[in-house]
């Protein structure tokens, strides 16, 4: 068993806000699941803490801000002594895994990828023009950094594959933990007749967002309005600046809101979730939310690749502008078919998503790790050679410029 007095580091890209990013909250997924297991948790960041953050204070995590390239952080790990670091994506990972390396060379090192990031910037890029995603720059690197460590967090089965096929990737370095859910009772959702109007939330930060907000403004509101002319389009999202304002327009229906807090309330009365999202990876936060809340959506291929199992989908899943507009006016209208994409939506989410199912794998996966991570790494043969090779540039870099900050 996992013993209580052990220690876990969170080195965070950012400060975690799981009412803003899909990605906040399952930063906060983890922490609880760590919690629950017993351990003692320390978050830092190099980020700027947003104001009046409280998030750590009322969860009694202890919190500090770091510095890159700071010998500070030396003194941190020898002081705290983690038995686990956990790096929140991989850019986190390459700024501190050496020190970490160095100062605490049996602590257990997980990587939370989030997503597979140079696969959505490649998926971006072939919007306009095509290209292999096979070996970018962005690739190597960011496999580099997950061979660097002993077990990467994936939200996405999809990603897991097209890893393990495409790269030869090792399965043992790979675990499965997606966005997730407390589990969902039938016949607890706004009904069909209770609801009214269309919505998509993503915060704006999120360039797979901005695209799906430009498109529905530009190829699919034109359309839609006409046939659904009572009907007007809520956009939330965080993050929100004059650029994206700009596409608010009270005589179209086209509502631009900005963040709101309480998004459940927005999805509990909106009768679909449209996402027409072209470019991406990962799982789609906004997806499960409107799952949780009892919305039918539509989305994309793109959008629904990671969170389809069995081709079960409450909704519809399409690609063309012409048939996502179609279909959005089919559903948005039958009630018949509406209350079949609802009722599909319990199974999906209590089979997959559920938090008591994730976490007890992923704590048996811990135990394993702690028991036996000589052998795991001895295994891991690539990781090994980039630790001897690569890793070494980056330390000697960072080096110099403390060195230089000293003059």
């Amino acid at each position: 068993m996992i013993q209580k007095s052990k220690k876990i580091l969170i080195i965070g890209h950012v400060w975690p806000q799981p009412n803003a990013t899909a990605a906040g909250e399952h930063m906060l997924h983890l922490i609880h699941f760590f919690k629950n297991f017993g351990y003692q948790l320390f978050f830092v960041s190099a980020a700027q803490q947003p104001d009046n953050y409280k998030i750590f204070s009322e969860l009694s995590i202890d919190t500090a801000v770091v510095a890159i390239n700071d010998a500070t952080f030396d003194r941190l790990l020898l002081e705290y002594e983690p038995n686990i670091v956990l790096f929140d994506r991989f850019m986190v990972e390459e700024q501190f895994s050496w020190r970490v390396k160095k100062i605490c060379p049996n602590a257990i090192r997980i990587l939370d990828t989030e997503d597979l990031h140079f696969l959505r910037k490649q998926r971006q890029k072939q919007l306009n023009t095509t290209g292999d995603i096979l070996l970018t720059d962005d690739a190597k690197r960011e496999l580099a950094s997950m061979y660097r460590c002993d077990l990467n967090l994936m939200i996405s089965l999809k990603e897991m594959e097209f890893l393990k096929t495409t790269y030869n990737f090792p399965d043992q370095l790979l675990h499965y933990i997606p966005l997730l859910s407390d589990f969902i009772e039938e016949d607890t959702f706004n009904s069909f007749e209770n609801r009214r109007d269309l919505v998509f939330v993503g915060n704006f930060l999120h360039n797979p967002n901005w695209h799906a907000v430009q498109v529905l403004k530009r190829e699919i509101w034109p359309l839609l309005s006409k046939q659904l002319p009572d009907v007007k389009l809520h956009i939330y999202g965080a993050y929100a600046t004059e650029k994206n304002y700009q596409l608010h327009n009270e005589k179209q229906g086209f509502l631009v809101h900005g963040y709101v807090k309480d998004i459940e309330t927005v999805l509990q009365k909106s009768r679909l979730l449209i996402a027409p999202l072209y470019f991406g990876a990962g799982q789609k936060g906004k997806l499960l939310k409107a799952m949780q809340c009892g919305t039918p959506t539509i989305t994309t291929t793109i959008g629904a690749e990671a969170m389809q199992f069995d081709k079960l989908w409450p909704g519809v899943i399409v690609d063309s502008v012409k048939d996502f507009v179609a279909q959005t006016v089919l559903l948005y209208k039958s009630v018949d078919q509406w209350n079949t994409a609802q009722k599909s939506i319990p199974d999906l989410v209590n089979t997959h998503y559920l938090f008591e199912k994730h976490y007890q794998v992923f704590k048996e996966k811990l135990e394993e790790l702690t028991n036996g991570i000589i052998a795991h790494r001895n295994s891991n043969i690539i990781g090994q050679i980039l630790w001897h090779q690569s890793m070494r540039s980056t330390e000697f870099m960072s080096r110099w410029i403390i060195e230089k900050n000293k003059h």
